[in-house]
């Protein structure tokens, strides 16, 4: 068997390179979580008015431009699109909903297990039993159609977004006082390593990702389906490097209590990993991949990332995202709104026959 496959090495990376960014300046564990930096991303742009939630990250924007690089050089940019668009942003909404009653998308729970956070553990027994209700779905017939090329104007155009993303950062732009973009002064989103290496980081990792297929989602689904372990490894060598590297830089901290931006809620971790499982499955992939296949001219992606920010939108503007102290009153409400939702999407939305 060989071990040092591109999933495993694209794990590894990853590992390493997440508590290097928290060691410079990043927020405790949250070195790479794409559903963080999506929800800063949005309050950024004026989606929220959470004042220390608001930072565009350029470690998304790197994400996405080595994935196109990858994509580019092994001739895989072909850009899609057109499969329930409407449905795909809404299992958006709700798959950033359950993030941010985890407080962390699938990477930033395996990231959390290797800084020694133990309350990760039922936010990842979570995402695997919602895994499991995909497949679930899946066996079913579940399908929401097939995408259909589209042109490769079409397929920049969430590309170019992120470039006018790239240059409200770098230039710090503002329309006004009061308005967008904003830049938190403290708290989450004032945490953060230089933008340059911030940016070269997610450069380098967009290209192996691309490069690796690697899924957080799949690995649990493919040794479901087909007994192959080839993402799972991947996984574990993430799990395992950030645990080694956090050791080496002296952020390894085991235990249940003081965990950085974490809530000690087992039930709601669980519930909301659980429904992030449900929402990625169906939708096609965790956030960093679909970030990737975004990169990769996926315009069906590209909403599925549109729906995860204004589900940040919503989840700070109606108080529904957790915090280090735990769920908000409203927040089971949306919680089973996204559980009623999937199922109504699993259940009617089936492939032709």
């Amino acid at each position: 068997m060989k071990i040092f496959t591109w999933p495993v090495v694209a794990g590894a990376a990853l590992g390493i390179i997440a508590p290097l960014l928290t060691y410079n300046g990043n927020p405790g564990n949250m070195g790479f979580c794409a559903a963080c930096f999506l929800r800063d991303t949005s309050g950024a742009l004026g989606l929220h008015r959470a004042a220390p939630l608001q930072y565009i990250r350029p470690e998304l924007i790197g994400l996405v431009f080595g994935a196109l690089v990858s994509a580019l050089f092994a001739k895989e940019f072909k850009p899609r699109g057109g499969s329930a668009p409407i449905t795909r942003i809404v299992l958006g909404f709700f798959a950033m909903i359950g993030a941010l009653t985890f407080l962390g998308c699938p990477w930033r729970a395996y990231l959390r297990l290797g800084g020694g956070d133990l309350t990760a553990i039922a936010g990842i027994v979570g995402l695997f039993v919602g895994v499991l209700g995909g497949i679930f779905f899946v066996n079913r017939g579940f399908s929401l159609g097939k995408s259909r090329e589209q042109s490769t104007a079409s397929g920049l155009v969430p590309i170019l977004f992120t470039l006018v993303l790239f240059l409200f950062l770098i230039t710090k732009f503002s329309f006004g006082e009061n308005l967008a973009i904003f830049f938190s002064e403290k708290g989450p989103a004032a945490q953060h390593a230089n933008l340059w290496l911030s940016l070269g980081a997610g450069l380098f990792l967009g290209v192996l990702m691309q490069k690796s297929r690697f899924c957080s989602i799949g690995a649990f689904r493919n040794v479901v389906l087909f007994r192959d372990y080839h993402l799972l490894n991947g996984v574990i060598a993430l799990v395992v490097f950030a645990g080694l590297t956090n050791l080496v830089l002296g952020q390894f901290h085991l235990g249940f209590e003081k965990q950085p931006i974490a809530h000690n809620q087992y039930l709601w971790n669980f519930l909301g990993m659980a429904l992030c499982g449900l929402c990625f499955s169906l939708g096609g992939g965790c956030p960093g991949k679909q970030l990737v296949h975004l990169g990769e001219g996926n315009n069906d992606s590209a909403l599925f990332i549109l729906g995860m920010l204004l589900g940040a939108a919503g989840a700070h503007n109606f108080a529904l995202a957790a915090s280090g102290n735990g769920i908000t009153q409203f927040t089971p409400y949306a919680l089973a709104l996204g559980f009623i939702f999937c199922l109504y999407i699993g259940l009617t939305n089936k492939s032709a026959q």
